[in-house]
């Protein structure tokens, strides 16, 4: 049964010519585009056979009418770039940006992308190439994700630091869903303050604290 996070996901997506998931475990998402009739065709892929066989059984017919192509394959290589809207997610940012601007790689002309972790350096890639983030936002099943969708040409207003780290939407719009990210964030670090520590580690962890509060009042932005 596909869970709130793939539920979130498949919420952003739209309609497109071809859509592509990359890294597509089970191929929910790709099923969700198919069933509704939003794309043409869809590309499943996976650098695991044996996770890409998921997809595969789930999307047995579609694959025998032509209009799902499961690769196995690393990353974007050997999808089309032409392709109308791409998925990521699931995995780290750093390893998506790596997927995007790899040995071919691209930044494709739609994306949803959500990184398990290192929000911020996927931000910095996507605006270092020129790529317009249309939403940048937190949201919660059981632990808490990021998501960023936009598309290749268009630009960004450059971010703040506290954007790059967090989010423009999630700084802009407060969410309750990053609101209790962030104070979940202080409660770890009230815990590591509540351990005897060197004094160096002690500022340091108090400094983090402070800020994230900034963000949570709203005061750093």
């Amino acid at each position: 049964m596909p869970s709130k996070r793939i539920e979130t996901l498949c919420s952003l997506l739209f309609r497109a010519d071809t859509f592509a998931d990359i890294g597509c475990d089970h191929g929910y998402c790709a099923a969700y585009m198919l069933r509704r009739g939003l794309c043409r065709r869809a590309i499943v892929t996976d650098i695991s056979a044996a996770c890409l066989k998921k997809a595969e059984d789930l999307l047995r017919g579609y694959i025998e009418s032509g209009t799902c192509i499961p690769l196995c394959t690393d990353g974007l290589r050997g999808v089309d770039r032409n392709t109308d809207l791409v998925l990521i997610a699931g995995m780290g940012g750093m390893e998506i940006a790596h997927i995007l601007t790899d040995e071919g790689g691209f930044i494709p002309e739609h994306f949803v992308l959500q990184p398990m972790r290192d929000g911020a350096y996927l931000r910095r890639v996507l605006l270092a190439r020129g790529a317009r983030i249309e939403r940048d936002f937190t949201f919660a099943d059981g632990k808490f994700y990021d998501v960023i969708t936009g598309s290749a040409a268009g630009g960004t207003p450059p971010y703040s630091a506290a954007e790059l780290a967090f989010g423009r939407e999630n700084l802009a719009r407060r969410g309750e869903d990053f609101l209790r990210f962030l104070r979940a964030e202080i409660g770890k670090k009230e815990a590591v303050l509540a351990r005897p520590l060197k004094e160096e580690t002690r500022r340091k962890a108090e400094a983090e604290k402070e800020y994230l509060q900034g963000v949570l009042l709203g005061e750093i932005k």
